[in-house]
């Protein structure tokens, strides 16, 4: 381990540069800069008008309330002029801001791409304009509160045009929120803690290759695909049993000193397809990790065990393992060896509001336990990666203690297809290939593959353990010419919908843990264990605000001032029904076809009218649901004194109405009436599952109870694609414990294969 603790501050991860921005051309780029800009433009009074078609113009009546409003809503309101400069602040002209829209734009998949940019094409034409806006003007050539309306009628709107103006708003506020100078000044947002003391970190001597024409050929008893929970527990059981183990790995590592990452360099190093991972119909956002130790490096550290109605569900599927001692043995020494506990959690403002809340309205709540080595860890920041260390996750914990047991790793390794041998008429996996790149010269991972060493790599090994997760494992699969149809199916995503609450107190919802409480009085809805959890979430200024309702531009950027005094919270579904991944035809990428069923879409609108009553029930001043079309719930203020006539000696009989209060009840019935369809709600998995399940038999899944494929000998898949179903908590607990379970069978396999070799 090396220390680093004279560091004040994260290093800095370098960006790519930017690739030229000529897929789109000079009037579709006039277009969506319009476009954008009206979502979240410049908004001044009348009499200060200096851009007459680019800014949003108030009348100082209107100025004088909205600021008057925001003094008064505010624990630390920013001062008249601070005010003025945020609400005038035009985002185009952040250099910031455009750059990352271009990231985000060229990193969209070319076919989605291609197609936005066909509709700014078309909405750039006076024809096209008349079908789009009802005005033969171009969109680009209208004054700002002309385009404002134009997107506000899309939101409402048929057709194409609702996921036309949700996209370009979803692009405008995730930018605006990672970049904006103002709002991050005055909402105290730090991107690290000011007691910055990053944990060591390991030298993983990772395996080097010089360039040339032939493939590298390296041999090992098990090579393990993938680095993260999975792989990590599998690399560490193997190699302490005294196997030959290599771990490879299209992700590179970052050291604890490089974290918390930039939210900019955090999507583009540390999560899939750079963070942007979309379902076919844009219903839902995937999160999935993506760098040297897989989800574990990006996660909260919640480490629930499996539940019993969970268990018993994939026992009677035949999987008897699931509700014996052995299974608990697992758990249990995946728990130990990470210090997963809940005696040392301090709780921040949002998980009281679910523990007390919860208590106030007779619902079931409790600590979750975090893997943090028994210590309190208050780091807001782990969605970005932990660099205090203390989340005991695959880089800090599992992989060094592999390494010490002979493990041997790859970074920058990716895996094309795994190699068969078929000469006895059955496919018997012999190891893996694919092709390396080194970091460049300096030791980074921006520059250009084309500049670094490249060189392919085939690694011969008896046994090949596949755990590139849910999304990847069964691509790879795919590649490899294995044909069962489950591959790729049965994807389980336990899709969440999100709240936001103001209260007044100054809260910065980005300090102290990110999730350490649990409501679960309603993840049994149907009786069959399908339902929903309530839980805080991570608050990271984009990742709470990226679809805060946006009705006007006014009325979103004074929402985001307020973010300081805002928790966050999901509503997070063990889904019943499911979708799958496949890839994506122009560049093998993991595409997810999935949008939550009217069943799941009613439970997660539980959790969420739940949500808002424990917001209620502790103060909450406004509450908004993630519904584009669904005003908010504001409180009205308390009276300042007694009504005439009541007493105020506690005889007067006057009740507390709590969540019975008229106003919130007809406002709780207007959510249920309006409900969660796409487009006017979306969702968010961070938890995907199920795309190799385990099975009884090959004509219900892709692996046996043992973890072994089917279709070929020697070939195993140890991650969460596995899972005979949703497991209804954080995946990672489950996931470490089936792979323990494997990896020790795969132990067995080997030494019994060793000794009948010696006995040839």
């Amino acid at each position: 381990m090396v220390a680093t603790h004279h560091l004040a501050a994260p290093i800095p991860t370098q960006l790519p540069e930017l690739r030229p921005d000529t897929y789109f051309s000079e009037t579709q780029w006039q277009v969506l800069l319009a476009l954008v800009d009206a979502v979240i433009p410049s908004i001044v009074v009348k009499s200060e008008v200096t851009d007459q078609r680019n800014q949003l113009l108030l009348s100082k009546s209107e100025y004088d309330q909205v600021y008057e409003h925001t003094r008064t809503s505010m624990k630390h309101p920013p001062d008249h002029e601070k005010f003025k400069q945020y609400l005038e602040a035009r985002p185009l002209d952040n250099p910031r801001f455009l750059g990352l829209l271009k990231r985000i734009i060229q990193n969209i998949p070319d076919s989605n791409r291609k197609q936005l940019g066909l509709i700014l094409s078309i909405v750039g034409t006076r024809i096209g304009s008349l079908v789009a806006t009802g005005n033969r003007t171009s969109v680009h050539d209208q004054p700002c509160h002309v385009r404002e309306a134009i997107i506000q009628s899309w939101c409402q709107s048929r057709f194409i045009w609702p996921v036309i103006s949700r996209t370009i708003i979803a692009m405008t506020r995730v930018c605006f929120v990672h970049t904006d100078p103002l709002l991050l000044e005055l909402s105290g947002y730090k991107e690290c803690v000011d007691d910055y003391r990053p944990g060591p970190s390991f030298d993983f001597k990772f395996m080097q290759f010089e360039a040339g024409p032939e493939a590298e050929t390296v041999d090992t008893d098990v090579v393990i695909v993938g680095s993260g929970c999975g792989g990590a527990v599998c690399a560490k059981v193997l190699s302490e049993a005294g196997h030959r183990v290599i771990v490879v790995d299209k992700g590179y590592y970052f050291t604890p000193s490089q974290l918390p990452m930039t939210s900019e360099a955090a999507n583009q190093f540390l999560y899939e397809r750079n963070g942007l991972i979309q379902s076919t119909d844009n219903s839902t956002s995937i999160i999935a990790g993506s760098c040297w130790g897989g989800g574990g490096t990006v996660n909260w550290s919640v480490s629930l065990q499996p539940q019993g109605f969970v268990r018993q569900e994939w026992a009677d599927q035949g999987l008897g393992l699931f509700t014996t001692r052995e299974f608990q043995n697992c758990l249990d020494r995946v728990c130990d060896f990470m210090g997963v506990s809940d005696a040392h959690i301090r709780h921040n403002h949002r998980a009281n509001v679910i523990l007390n809340g919860s208590r106030k309205l007779g619902w079931a709540a409790k600590p979750c336990p975090q893997n943090t080595a028994g210590s309190e860890h208050d780091c807001g920041h782990c969605g970005l990666g932990c660099g205090s260390a203390g989340k005991q996750g695959p880089s800090v914990s599992w992989l060094p203690a592999a390494a010490k047991a002979g493990t041997r790793f790859i970074e920058g390794f990716n895996v094309s297809e795994v190699l068969f041998d078929e000469t006895h008429g059955s496919k018997q996996a012999v190891g893996v290939v694919g092709t390396w790149t080194s970091r460049d010269k300096n030791g980074n991972v921006h520059t250009p593959e084309s500049d670094r060493t490249q060189r392919q790599v085939r690694i011969r090994a008896k046994k090949v353990i596949v755990a590139c997760g849910t999304l990847n494992s069964p691509l790879l699969l795919m590649r490899s010419g294995l044909k069962n149809p489950h591959i790729g199916r049965h994807l389980y995503v336990h899709p969440v919908s999100l709240l936001n609450a103001s209260f007044d107190e100054d809260i910065k919802g980005w300090e102290g843990a990110i999730l350490t409480s649990v409501c679960t009085s309603f993840e049994n809805l149907d009786g069959k264990g399908h339902g929903v959890k309530l839980e805080p979430t991570n608050m990271i200024p984009y990742m709470f605000l990226f679809d805060h309702p946006w009705r006007s531009a006014l009325q979103w950027k004074l929402d985001v001032l307020r973010c300081r005094q805002m928790d966050s919270f999901i509503a997070i579904t063990r889904d019943r029904d499911t979708g799958r991944v496949y890839p994506d035809p122009d560049n093998g990428q993991p595409t997810i076809d999935y949008s939550p069923s009217v069943f799941d879409r009613r439970s997660i609108l539980a959790g969420v009218i739940a949500i808002a009553k424990l917001c209620y029930i502790e103060g909450a001043t406004e509450i908004w649901p993630f519904i584009q079309s669904m005003p908010s719930f504001v409180r009205r203020p308390k009276p300042t004194g007694p009504a005439p006539g009541v007493e105020v000696d506690g005889e007067s009989g006057v009740i507390d109405q709590g969540i019975n209060d008229p106003d919130f009840v007809a406002w709780l019935q207007t959510l249920e009436r309006t409900g969660l369809k796409f487009p006017d709600a979306s969702f968010v998995s961070a938890h995907q599952m199920g795309t190799c399940r385990m099975s009884v038999n090959p004509a219900r899944g892709v692996v046996s109870p043992e973890g072994k494929v089917w279709e070929a000998q020697d070939l195993y898949v140890a991650d969460a694609s596995i899972f005979p179903s949703a497991s209804g908590v954080n995946p990672m607990i489950t996931n470490m414990a089936i792979a323990d379970w494997i990896a020790r069978g795969i132990s067995r396999d080997l030494k019994k294969e060793g000794l009948l070799r010696a006995a040839l």
